[in-house]
């Protein structure tokens, strides 16, 4: 059975949320908060399977605690081949419209750059926003949440989220 690594920043608590919703949809991950919990770039070795939650804040950029890990992996270049990696984050599609959920994309970026293997790509249908660096053509490198202005879609958008990783990771 693959261990699962659910990591997040969250500075208003929606991306705590939807963390904890998703450890309710894995039997057995692990929930891990970037401020209280994580240790090291090292940590992520522990597991087959990482689920990476942030909010998006100023110009597109990761949450707070997400600055250090990131700029530790850019650096350190580790080899995450074979690893299988899937992101989610908060955004305000109408306040923030201009970079809604672009921290997704600048991880996918790196990520991949790390040769993760990347999985849970949504739809952009149903989103309001005027651009994002998480958009791959007609889709998010990810699972996008608006608590703000769409917060009746949160759980469903997370259980069929959960239910599309499960099936395209074989989980």
């Amino acid at each position: 059975m693959a261990t699962i690594g659910i990591f997040f920043g969250s500075s208003s608590g929606v991306t705590r949320k939807v963390a904890e919703l998703l450890a309710n949809e894995f039997s057995g991950a692990q929930l891990i908060d970037m401020e209280e919990d994580f240790d090291g770039i090292e940590q992520f070795e522990e597991f087959d399977v990482l689920l990476l939650g942030s909010s998006t804040w100023g110009q597109g950029d990761p949450q707070r605690d997400w600055v250090d890990p990131l700029f530790d992996l850019s650096n350190d270049s580790p080899d995450l081949s074979g690893k299988k990696v899937a992101f989610f984050g908060a955004g305000d599609q109408k306040t923030h419209g201009e970079h809604f959920l672009s921290a997704l994309g600048k991880m996918d970026d790196l990520f991949l750059s790390l040769g993760a293997d990347v999985y849970g790509y949504t739809s952009t249908a149903g989103y309001d926003y005027k651009f994002s660096l998480a958009q791959r053509g007609d889709k998010f490198c990810g699972l996008g949440i608006d608590d703000v202005n769409q917060e009746e879609l949160t759980q469903e958008r997370v259980i069929a989220w959960a239910n599309q990783l499960k099936n395209e990771m074989g989980l």
